[in-house]
């Protein structure tokens, strides 16, 4: 089992930037392909980014964040990254980190078998 523990969450401005961070531990990171989720209240969890394993040299995006947000990894600090750039109120949520061991990057939520316990995010407007 992966243990995923995020951060960086917070209050920011719209059109200011913030990154959340997720580490892993567990197993071996690089054998992990990572995504990205959010909740908002009264919604379904929804896809917001993956990245592939090993390396990240794949990286997916929902449209709703595309050109805004940016999926990466750094395996010798077995994190990933999502870095928050012109953030809107719309992306007010709790962020999920998610881990599959599978070799397919998915936006399918049911494909990750590890999550961590969530960040909240506010957007300010």
């Amino acid at each position: 089992q992966v243990q995923l523990v995020e951060s960086g969450g917070g209050l920011v401005q719209a059109g200011g930037s913030l990154r959340l961070s997720c580490a892993a531990s567990g197993r071996t990171f690089s054998n992990l392909a990572m995504g990205w989720f959010r909740q908002a209240p009264g919604k379904e969890r929804e896809f917001v980014a993956a990245i592939s394993r090993p390396r990240g040299g794949s990286t997916y995006y929902a449209d709703s964040v595309k050109g805004r947000f940016t999926i990466s990894r750094d395996n010798a600090k077995n994190t990933v990254y999502l870095q928050m750039n012109g953030p809107k109120p719309e992306d007010t949520s709790v962020y999920y980190c998610a881990a599959t061991t599978g070799w397919v990057v998915t936006i399918d939520l049911s494909s990750y078998d590890s999550w961590g316990q969530g960040t909240q995010v506010t957007v300010s407007s």
